[in-house]
């Protein structure tokens, strides 16, 4: 029986690799939340989009910052994000948000501000619940630099356009694994030499490529690192039957 989370899992590393899917069901099966603090970037970027602001001009950003209610759901199964109390978790996946999020979250005070209230929202499930996963791009070397375990999830670009592509045709937006390639290397490479919080492998990381994995031999490994931490407690789990 594989035990219950106690503790933060953070998962890093670009996009296509699986890390939000290994991530929902990594929590699920520990019975732990998650956490997917892309998703305050978008929701601040779809309210950047709304009022019709430059997603690189700083100061207005900031105002919409300022006045904008942002809400992350923390549950596994039904992840919600949710701008001024409407659910936008299907808006903020669209190709204007994925489009403009780089800029917005390139923005020092947008990050900093965001990053506290992610390590909050950690913080209080911990002490609740007692175990999250959290997935991102800076999660083991700025959000969750203690985090108990810590992995860089990674996969070649051509499968991680591949797999974006398909991502697109099942949310009913078919495209071309040419444009979703375009598209993966312009990411990486925003979210890779912005000056603030640059995503990158954390030293103590594990690094995973899951390149030739499919989700579940994802999920095992994965299993086997909380597993060799300390991070699973069976006590709990029993507990829960």
């Amino acid at each position: 029986m594989t035990g219950a989370l106690r503790g933060v899992v953070a998962l890093d590393g670009p996009s296509g690799t699986g890390k939000t899917t290994v991530a929902r069901k990594l929590a699920t099966q520990l019975g732990a939340r998650y956490l997917d603090t892309g998703s305050t970037y978008r929701t601040l970027t779809l309210a950047v989009l709304r009022a019709g602001i430059d997603p690189s001009d700083v100061a207005a950003v900031g105002d919409v910052l300022a006045s904008a209610d942002i809400d992350v759901g923390t549950d596994p199964a039904h992840p919600t994000a949710m701008l001024d109390g409407a659910d936008v978790e299907t808006e903020i996946r669209g190709a204007e948000v994925t489009a403009a999020v780089s800029a917005v979250s390139a923005i020092e005070t947008v990050r900093a501000e965001l990053v506290e209230r992610q390590r909050a929202i950690i913080a209080g499930i911990v002490a609740d619940v007692g175990g999250v996963v959290v997935e991102g791009r800076d999660i083991g070397t700025v959000v969750a630099p203690d985090a108990g375990l810590k992995v860089f999830l990674t996969a070649t670009a051509d499968v991680r356009a591949t797999r974006r592509n398909l991502q697109d045709t099942a949310a009913g937006t078919p495209g071309d694994v040419t444009d979703a390639l375009a598209s993966v290397n312009r990411r990486d490479a925003a979210d890779s030499a912005r000056a603030v919080s640059p995503m990158r492998q954390a030293s103590d990381a594990v690094h995973l490529d899951t390149s030739e994995l499919n989700i579940q031999q994802v999920l095992i490994a994965l299993s086997e690192l909380a597993s060799q931490r300390g991070l699973l407690d069976d006590t709990a789990a029993e507990a829960t039957q």
